[in-house]
């Protein structure tokens, strides 16, 4: 069964762009390992909190990222 864990920042997807965002990891799946594996792909969307992101030991937020 194909697997995509996706990290999100919390708040920036809405319910549609959500379903976009896994239909689309689907068709790439599907795309590659052929249409058998549409019905057993799992796409799992995790939101993850501000300041729960790091890069180079450096703890990212919205506002460092200027989306707040």
């Amino acid at each position: 069964m194909p697997f995509a864990n996706l990290k999100v920042p919390a708040g920036t997807l809405t319910p549609e762009s959500k379903k976009r965002l896994i239909d689309a990891v689907t068709d790439a799946y599907a795309d590659v390992y052929g249409e058998r594996a549409r019905a057993t792909a799992l796409v799992l969307l995790e939101e993850v909190p501000d300041g729960g992101w790091g890069l180079g030991g450096n703890i990212l937020t919205a506002e460092m990222l200027g989306r707040s």
